[in-house]
Order: structure tokens, then sequence, then C-alpha cells
């Protein structure tokens, strides 16, 4: 994984619009250590990273009002995110994950929902 590690701990934005999805994954990693921050819609994810140096973004690709694709665009066309390891989540698109990220430019990995959580964090955890 390329994201910056400050003293063993990542900044990690999770965009889900399921509340139940946010709130575990805030816990597990908060559990390991590392910093997050929730936000329930894909409109919500730009405004959060102003404030929040996000070193991953993990999107739900399939929320209601901005779906994870537009939003991980908009990242990219930001100046300063090119360092931003964007990992892709979804319970929809279970096809192979090297097929999901060849569709998916913008995006680094893909999880499955409901995430695993050992594989999730070995992924944090980078090679």
């Amino acid at each position: 994984m390329k994201a910056r590690v400050h003293a063993g701990r990542l900044r990690v934005l999770i965009a889900d619009d399921e509340r139940d999805t946010v709130l575990t994954l805030t816990q597990l990693l908060r559990d390991e250590g590392h910093l997050t921050r929730g936000v329930y819609r894909g409109a919500e994810v730009l405004a959060a990273l102003q404030d929040f140096d996000a070193d991953v973004v993990l999107l739900d690709l399939a929320m209601p009002d901005r779906s994870g694709w537009e939003v991980a665009r908009a990242i990219r066309a930001q100046s300063g995110y090119e360092r931003s390891v964007l990992i892709a989540m979804s319970g929809i698109y279970r096809q192979s994950a090297d097929r999901i990220l060849g569709a998916m430019g913008e995006f680094d990995h893909y999880v499955a929902k409901p995430c695993d959580p050992a594989a999730l964090l070995a992924l944090l955890r980078g090679p």
C-alpha cells in the first residue's frame, strides 16, 4: 500500500450509506490505532477531506446519492489526493477483484462487503 503512515497510524475516511458498516469499520480501525472519520453520503466525502487529510478512503460503490465511482473520480481530480489510497467496497459487485479494478482506474483496491476484518487489516498493513 502506498499510503502515508504516521507513527504506525493511518487516517481512514469511511464513506457508506449503511450506518452499521461505518460504525463497525470505525471501531475495528480505531482498535488497531488508526484515526477514522465516517460519512454517510457520497456528497459529503470531498467536504470531509478538506479537514480530514485521509491517507485511505474506503468508498461504498452503491451509495444512493452519488456512486463511489463518481466520488473516486472527483477525489482523483482534486490536487493533493494523488497519494491517498482509494478502496472500493461493495456487497453488490461480486466479480473478481481484478475485473473490478480494471473497470475502475481510480481505485487501488477492492473489498467485498461484508468486509472480512482480518483481510481489511492485512490490506491496510501492506506487504
